[in-house]
């Protein structure tokens, strides 16, 4: 019987198993997940520490007979290696499976910053429901938390720390927020938001050590003297500071994890290489997720785009490849590009990023800024096609922004328009991808 081995028990695992059953209704298939808990959203978890969830409330199927029903088999352990000759991988219980086809969806995992402490009592990672429940035991309305990172995922947790009401500072190595996904301007007034929100942001700050309050010689001598131990920690920033917390979360980003993937005849760069198709260089072996490198027609070369659309849609596409790899039919399905979208809600102030917000050498670009309102709009263009954008407060145009970066539409006349007042964003868009000259800002542009 043909075998179907998923590496992976997130959406794009979940997806792709339930895309295979779909097609194969008899091949077996096999889901490989390394922690306990059912199948569950990383992006719920904000909600659960917010309280708008509960822990089932995670749970990306609700059934808890949801994949035997489907006969699909989910084996609890961690791959530990990929032989892709062979045609194996090997878990942490002991066990080897043998596969036809191989579908690697192991998502990412969180960076530990190389600081002294950073593995003392009282930090923590937020990226599982285990680390959900520890932080929810000392993030309590008034708790001292400090955050380390304000990066996309940073800002997503920061905002269910507020909610909580704690006492909360960030700190961010970066010359303003979200430097991955913002401009300076648009970083810095995120940052001035957060301030007036009552949170403490240090920028282009590091952490440079963390230890627990009594472990001085101070502390020491409270000791002796019979005093209880104080169990803050004492956190020092390269600014000269030392701010006490009695929680500290590492938010410094994630990578793909693909480590276990070494010596396995796979070509990984940043993540896993994949085709059109989301196949690797290893015909019958996929990869879809955070964990995939898949190629981008926007910026014109492969990137690892971790959100979850990305991550349902190539893992419907590798499942219809695998199905037809094992008939030994030609690829069913072809990924036509990966989504660079991000759309964040920080403490009420809504930004968006698309394609490549940063410009492309040679291009041009155009900003609005309206610091009263907390508004700020910053379009990039290649000749006379829009390939990236920020925006901060303009909540109004963010399909029309996604619709334009993506679908690549020449502008034509309506880059002049755009460029002198970006915020005819919709217009422009109805002008030239839909073929509506009649709008006024088309005829001002033919004008000029």
């Amino acid at each position: 019987m043909t075998h179907h081995l998923i590496l992976g028990a997130g959406p794009a695992g979940v997806i792709a198993a339930e895309t295979i059953r779909k097609q194969a209704p008899t091949d077996r298939i096999t889901i490989v997940g390394d922690e306990r808990e059912p199948s569950y959203s990383r992006m719920a978890i904000p909600y659960l520490l917010i309280g708008n969830v509960d822990e089932r409330g995670t749970y990306l199927r609700k059934s808890p007979s949801h994949f035997a029903d489907l006969k699909i088999d989910v084996v609890q352990a961690k791959v530990t290696a990929v032989n892709a000759v062979g045609k194996t991988a090997t878990l942490d219980n002991g066990q080897s499976l043998a596969f036809d086809t191989l579908l690697i969806a192991t998502g990412s995992h969180p960076i530990r910053p190389p600081i002294p402490g950073i593995e003392s009592e009282g930090v923590h990672t937020c990226w599982t429901l285990d680390d959900a429940r520890k932080i929810a035991a000392l993030a309590t309305k008034g708790a001292r938390v400090l955050q380390l990172g304000a990066g996309f995922i940073g800002c997503i947790i920061m905002e269910a720390l507020a909610a909580r009401g704690v006492d909360l500072s960030v700190v961010e190595m970066g010359d303003r927020m979200v430097p991955r996904m913002m401009g300076p301007t648009a970083g810095g007034m995120i940052r001035d938001w957060c301030e007036t929100k009552g949170v403490k942001v240090f920028t282009s700050t590091k952490v440079e050590s963390i230890s627990r309050a009594g472990q001085g010689i101070g502390g020491k001598i409270m000791g002796l003297l019979g005093a209880a131990p104080d169990k803050a920690l004492q956190v020092k920033l390269s600014n000269g500071q030392t701010v006490e917390a009695d929680l500290v979360i590492s938010a410094a980003g994630v990578r793909p994890a693909i480590g276990y993937l070494e010596n396995s005849g796979v070509t990984c760069l940043l993540g896993v290489l994949t085709d059109e198709h989301l196949q690797t260089n290893v015909p019958g072996i996929y990869a879809a997720g955070d964990c995939a490198e898949a190629f981008d027609k926007v910026s014109g070369k492969t990137i690892v785009s971790a959100i979850q659309p990305n991550a349902a849609e190539q893992a419907r596409i590798a499942a219809m490849n695998m199905v037809s790899h094992t008939r030994g039919q030609p690829a069913q399905a072809e990924l036509k590009g990966v989504t660079q979208i991000n759309v964040l809600d920080t403490l009420g102030l809504i930004s968006t990023s698309f394609g490549d917000w940063q410009g492309r050498p040679g291009g041009e670009h155009v900003e609005l800024t309206d610091v009263p309102n907390n508004r700020h709009l910053s379009l990039q263009f290649k000749g006379d096609v829009l390939v990236g954008c920020n925006s901060v407060g303009w909540t109004d145009h963010v399909g029309v922004m996604r619709g334009l970066v993506e679908g690549q539409v020449k502008l034509g006349p309506w880059k002049e328009v755009l460029q002198r007042d970006p915020t005819k964003l919709m217009e422009a868009y109805l002008g030239a991808a839909q073929g509506q000259p009649e709008w006024s800002g088309a005829n001002d542009a033919r004008r000029r």
